[in-house]
């Protein structure tokens, strides 16, 4: 099992740059009201933010136009119920892709057609994303020694049909996810699912070498700028396949994404990941990091100046794992970044309550059932539902991507409202 100071890999080597830096980002604890360039406040009950909001219908550097191509079953242009699933029962595919000395396992979730949907709301377990094996049994021995905050946390059954027919209509924007330090493909199974039930196709590479097996085996690669540069190229070989209709990628994907409809979202790591793709690959229009800075001390190569596309941070209040010091550099990211941009702030949410792994190890545990707030005296305190901490994380992904790769106005609306408002504050830069 991967020990339980995982969670404090990813915070001390940004506590001794800082350190030496001197900086923190010097925002303080309370949530982001942008202050800089064209503004506007901060909504939401959470936090001490309390200003209103400016709705903002501004779809930015990058945001592509409304086709109302692949958008079946959704009212076209108009006003989306971003909390509920789609029109699309939801399949999903595995493939294995080459990329120069590197072998990426891929896992794609895409609209299918309607007859896959008794078997999208049958769903599979989740040890099924795992091919028989070593690492299957590795898997299934976790999930049968799951803690009480596992037991809460980690999503137990997909709701997708493996291989189903892809849905008619398309071409359909493609979105890249890049999953977090030791994590998995399929660590936010939920997010994509929502997405492909829209109709946008999720793709996801096990990013080799840094994943929970390479970690059960003691050969994790650590957090440093050059793993990142090798991620990122994951995800760039990853839409060099898929848009490329390389021979590895399932023959019905060929000719059926959009090369001008592509988007990035990832979680920790991979929030960092994705941030570095936006600023080194012309063809993501628009990222959602999630749970992490972007821009901060450990991974230098990466410059929130040198990105001029749609943002949407998502933070968690209570991250024990980046700390008060990662959710200040994440609200300066907000800050700094070229608008348009949102900050999505949870309360009482941990690391992982966005995930569908919370609590399979205990480095996975704070975000699900019990635990310590991170800011002294460190109260004991229930994180956020996970169903609810999902929920609302994909209600904003599929309304920030329906904006911005959809080109549809009235995701604006969306963006700007806190939802639900006993648990979210957001802020936007227009």
């Amino acid at each position: 099992m991967p020990r339980r100071l995982g969670p404090l890999l990813l915070l001390l080597p940004l506590v001794a740059a800082l350190a030496c830096s001197g900086s923190t980002g010097d925002t303080g604890e309370t949530a982001a009201s942008a202050t800089t360039g064209s503004t506007t406040g901060s909504t939401g009950t959470s936090g001490s933010a309390t200003a209103s909001a400016t709705e903002s219908s501004a779809t930015g550097s990058g945001t592509a136009a409304s086709t109302g191509a692949g958008t079946e079953g959704e009212t076209e242009g108009g006003a989306i119920d971003y909390g509920a699933p789609g029109p699309h029962p939801v399949g999903n595919r595995r493939f294995t892709l080459p990329s120069g000395d590197r072998t990426l396992l891929v896992e794609v979730w895409y609209p299918a057609d309607a007859s896959a949907k008794a078997a999208a709301d049958a769903g599979r377990p989740i040890a099924d994303f795992v091919p028989a094996g070593p690492d299957r049994d590795a898997f299934e021995g976790l999930l049968g020694a799951l803690s009480p905050a596992g037991k809460i946390g980690t999503r137990l059954q997909t709701r997708s049909a493996e291989d189903a027919a892809l849905a008619a209509g398309g071409p359909w924007p493609l979105l890249v996810f890049s999953h977090c330090h030791n994590c998995l493909r399929f660590s936010a199974f939920s997010l994509a699912e929502h997405l492909a039930s829209h109709g946008f196709v999720v793709a996801a590479p096990d990013h080799t070498g840094n994943t929970l097996f390479d970690e059960l085996a003691g050969m994790s690669a650590d957090l440093s700028d050059e793993f990142l540069v090798i991620r990122r190229g994951d995800l760039q070989a990853l839409l060099d396949a898929l848009l490329g209709d390389a021979p590895e990628v399932p023959a019905e994907l060929h000719g059926a994404l959009d090369p001008a409809r592509v988007g990035a979202f990832g979680h920790s790591y991979g929030a960092a990941t994705v941030g570095r793709l936006l600023q080194d690959d012309p063809r993501p229009l628009a990222a959602l990091p999630l749970a992490a800075p972007v821009q901060n001390p450990i991974f230098p190569g990466t410059m929130i100046a040198a990105i001029d596309r749609p943002m949407l941070f998502v933070l968690a209040e209570e991250d024990n794992s980046i700390s008060i010091i990662g959710n200040n550099l994440i609200r300066q990211n907000f800050k700094d970044a070229a608008p348009p941009s949102w900050l999505v702030e949870v309360r009482d949410a941990g690391h992982w309550n966005f995930s569908d792994i919370c609590g399979l190890t205990d480095a996975f545990a704070a975000g699900c059932g019990d635990g310590e707030r991170m800011a002294a005296p460190h109260d004991p305190f229930t994180y956020l539902d996970i169903d609810v901490a999902r929920g609302l994380a994909s209600a904003y992904a599929l309304a920030f991507f329906d904006l911005h790769l959809r080109g549809n106005a009235a995701a604006a609306d969306y963006l700007a409202t806190p939802e639900p408002a006993e648990w979210v504050t957001v802020s936007v830069r227009e």
